[in-house]
């Protein structure tokens, strides 16, 4: 009698718990691995790590970064798209691997954009900003376009990769000041931000999460933001469109992927769970904390702006020479 009375006890107390899983749909046995294809402590890794904290509450499961910088963040993704499609591995993606390195003819490609992966949702909009050492003489932006034309390989700058946003963003800026800058390539922006520090280059263009701190302590000088309006956290910088180049905008941006393969119900739970995750309140003042927008997107709508990205990225990695940097 006594064992009938535990039995009956704990299937009482499991009944919420699978009550739960049963309402949410699929939800991991096993914690999960997410890969964030930068170094730790840039802008990827930041809001990756806010993201993968509320997408495990909605999951029940932790969900552990993995940082895999390389390539404009290619080899992150690869492993993502080679990974098994059982729910276990996720990608947290960007311009740089799914809408700017498809475009550069000399990039092989390990890796079908729309074949080998299963987009999910855009999960964050980050603006960007273009800085200086702040012991730099450089003042304005006028001021850095001027140095370039007035004394060619003088000015260079360092990105995250090549084929990443931070890269694009820069040749953009060079192409349409018409002005020469050799590109600097690292692995994240974090690195590529301790060499500013040293005065190794001449400016950065990243993401305003990334940067802030380093403007905050007085260690960087911000120019401009590669915006359409100004950054609330930023708000004394202006637009590169105030300053007369309108065409360099360059907002960041991150999303969800899982390997293609990926059977359908694993993607819609994972799916539901992450867009749960992006519409809670939390979450979305964490990413305002870091100077993000949380954007979830339904499938088909987050297709069309990955198409639209690299309509827009792909010819101008042609028309900006970024494509033999």
């Amino acid at each position: 009698m006594m064992l009938k009375r535990r039995t009956l006890l704990a299937t009482t107390l499991a009944l919420p718990a699978v009550r739960a899983r049963a309402a949410s749909g699929w939800l991991p046995e096993r914690p999960v691995r997410m890969f964030v294809p930068f170094a730790a402590g840039g802008p990827a890794d930041i809001f990756g790590r806010v993201f993968a904290d509320a997408l495990g509450k909605e999951l029940r499961q932790p969900v552990v970064v993995e940082n895999r910088g390389g390539a404009g963040g290619l080899l992150g993704t690869d492993a993502v798209a080679k990974s098994a499609p059982d729910g276990s591995t996720l990608g947290f993606t960007g311009p740089g691997a799914l809408s700017i390195a498809p475009a550069m003819p000399q990039q092989q490609m390990p890796f079908d954009v729309y074949k080998d992966l299963a987009h999910l949702t855009l999960v964050v909009r980050v603006p960007e900003v273009l800085v200086v050492n702040a012991k730099s003489d450089i003042k304005e932006l006028a001021a850095l376009v001027a140095l370039a034309k007035q004394k060619p390989g003088s000015v260079n700058y360092g990105s995250a990769g090549v084929g990443s946003i931070t890269h694009l963003a820069s040749a953009l800026l060079a192409s349409e000041a018409k002005m020469e800058a050799l590109h600097i390539p690292y692995r994240g922006v974090a690195p590529a931000a301790t060499d500013l520090l040293s005065g190794r280059f001449t400016y950065l263009i990243a993401d305003v999460p990334a940067l802030r701190p380093h403007i905050e302590a007085g260690a960087f000088r911000p120019l401009a933001v590669t915006t359409a309006q100004r950054v609330p956290s930023l708000p004394d910088v202006p637009t590169t469109a105030e300053l007369g180049l309108p065409r360099v905008i360059s907002d960041n941006w991150y999303g969800l992927a899982l390997p293609a393969a990926t059977p359908a119900h694993i993607r819609e739970g994972m799916r539901d769970a992450a867009t749960r995750a992006l519409n809670s309140p939390e979450l979305a003042q964490g990413f305002a904390a870091q100077g993000g927008e949380a954007s979830p997107l339904a499938p088909e709508a987050y297709l069309d702006f990955l198409q639209a990205e690299a309509a827009k990225w792909g010819p101008l990695v042609k028309q900006s020479g970024a494509e033999s940097l």
